[in-house]
């Protein structure tokens, strides 16, 4: 009596039982060795943040021992963003060459070189070549470490685990300003050197700890490794079935046949990828043309909404906001940092959960009303005689909340969503040209702030980064569909037209009566 009760269900679609059946299996628990492993990777990244952080507090002490202009601190603390690009733009092909753990083994070489020249700088031409070698071997890290998670996270946690690169880079910030403001106390001469030079001794930690991580299985297949591949695969995934689909999407990827299972086979020689340039910038579909423009156009706002100016000028920003004491400036810096990665550390957890989509127009909304606050109340701050004290209060607490919708949502959320809608073909280069974006983006911003407040006033520069994310808000909801749960398939569906709002009901719909072929049903997202 049961099962016909069952099949009647099934065959009418009523929806009250339909759903109650579908919310019965639950999501495979988080790989525990994928989560060791993209932690490790994710690791290295923290000293990209730590670089950036970091300059923040140094810039002050640096400006007055070495007597530098706002235009050369300007240039000091963007140019790391410009060099990020150089060895982003290279750790593709090294790590195509000689595989991932040893390309992030060789950003961590760069790293410790990097930091002991900036610490030993005598000049500002001697720090500037150390700061060029820093943002050479951060961009190196910072690409290998999200390939890295990305090839060997399994579907279920992809979101969370691909989270994590930020998430480290938001701790090194924080790290960056605690070291601001432990070595202030020291002589002038001492103090931004060993800020900077203390780098060093991560790096060396780093290089020795990655090589405990396996190798890549994409890489591992890319050179015939299939014995190999299939080991890391079967212990990164939630089943063996989805380590076999794996397995072979990513032969099929690197053009060898699929009747070919010995553990080492030749793989066929693969062109320089002169046919997906052209297929993304030539020729492109509907479709390609719409993801490619999500893609940078997700980058190119997450960095327009002027995160860098608060990240690197906060003490700036802070002495504006009426703090005067270099040690209260520090201290709320830290506050800064500290916000950002709490925060982080909650989105790694809401994105696989409330959605992309979501996340990403709420935290957008709240920077708008943030940075248009912040730009008030500092302008109040200039136009007055006297300190005042609400709006003082009124500058720190935005500066929060700022930093914490960003990193709550636009700021993880860029990397994934990018990452994610991108078809395998096209990957590689299609993520190059939104990190391309993403760093120049960087580089202008951090570049320009303190030309940029000199000339419409500190508070006006503020109203400037809302209204620019008010376009930004408008251009997520009608560009950005959600991809939370989807497979290939279904993304592939949404991009090329803007109906998808309504395919997605009706897809969801269509999916609670019919399922997948298998007894199971695959959700995309609620309502």
């Amino acid at each position: 009596m049961a099962d016909r009760k069952a099949e009647n269900i099934a065959i009418s679609g009523q929806p009250q039982k339909t759903i109650m059946e579908f919310e019965t299996p639950k999501k495979p628990k988080t790989n525990k060795y994928a989560l060791g492993c993209a932690l490790l990777a994710s690791m290295t990244t923290v000293l990209l943040g730590y670089d950036i952080g970091v300059m923040s507090g140094a810039l002050i002490y640096i400006k007055e021992d070495l007597k530098i202009s706002d235009v050369q601190v300007e240039i000091l603390a963007g140019i790391l963003n410009l060099c990020t690009l150089i060895g982003s733009c290279a750790a593709g092909r090294t790590s195509d060459w000689i595989g991932r753990r040893y390309t992030i083994v060789v950003s961590q070489v760069i790293l410790f070189a990097g930091a002991i020249l900036m610490g030993f700088a005598t000049n500002y031409g001697f720090l500037m070549v150390g700061r060029l070698v820093a943002g050479i071997g951060s961009g190196y890290g910072a690409v290998t470490a999200s390939i890295y998670t990305a090839e060997v996270s399994p579907a279920s946690s992809r979101g969370f685990l691909t989270s994590f690169p930020e998430v480290f880079v938001n701790a090194g910030i924080l790290l960056g300003y605690v070291s601001n403001y432990g070595f202030s106390k020291l002589r002038l001469n001492l103090g931004w050197r060993l800020m900077l030079g203390v780098g060093a001794v991560p790096s060396v930690i780093l290089s020795i700890v990655v090589l405990a991580m396996p190798e890549s299985p994409r890489w591992l297949v890319m050179q015939g490794r299939l014995g190999d591949a299939t080991q890391v695969l079967n212990k990164t995934s939630d089943s063996k079935e989805e380590a076999l689909t794996r397995l072979a999407e990513i032969k099929e990827a690197a053009g060898i046949p699929m009747e070919c299972t010995d553990d080492v086979v030749q793989v066929p020689k693969r062109s320089h990828g002169e046919g997906v340039w052209k297929e993304l910038l030539v020729h492109p579909t509907p479709a390609v043309r719409h993801v490619l423009l999500a893609a940078i156009g997700i980058h190119f706002f997450q960095q327009c909404s002027g995160i860098d100016s608060l990240v690197l000028y906060s003490p700036r920003i802070f002495e504006k906001a009426g703090i005067i004491s270099s040690d209260h400036k520090l201290l709320a810096t830290v506050a800064v940092g500290a916000t950002k990665t709490v925060f982080i550390l909650v989105a790694t957890f809401l994105l696989d959960k409330v959605g992309r989509r979501p996340l990403l127009l709420s935290s957008v909304a709240g920077m708008i009303l943030s940075q248009a606050a912040l730009g008030f109340g500092l302008t109040v701050i200039e136009h007055s005689h006297h300190k005042v004290m609400w709006a003082v209060a009124l500058c720190i607490t935005t500066v929060m909340s700022c930093v914490a919708f960003f990193s709550i949502g636009l700021g993880p959320i860029a990397w994934v969503y990018s990452s994610e809608i991108l078809p395998l073909r096209l990957r590689a280069q299609g993520a190059s040209l939104g990190v391309a974006m993403n760093r120049v983006t960087s580089a202008v911003i951090s570049m320009t702030f303190i030309s940029l407040y000199k000339g419409i006033t500190i508070g006006g520069a503020f109203f400037l980064y809302a209204g620019i994310a008010t376009v930004s808000w408008v251009f997520f909801y009608f560009m950005l569909p959600e991809t939370q749960g989807r497979t290939l398939e279904d993304m592939a569906g949404l991009f090329g037209n803007f109906k998808w709002k309504f395919a997605k009901k009706n897809n969801i719909r269509n999916k609670e009566v019919k399922g997948d072929g298998n007894g199971q049903v695959q959700l995309g997202t609620k309502g």
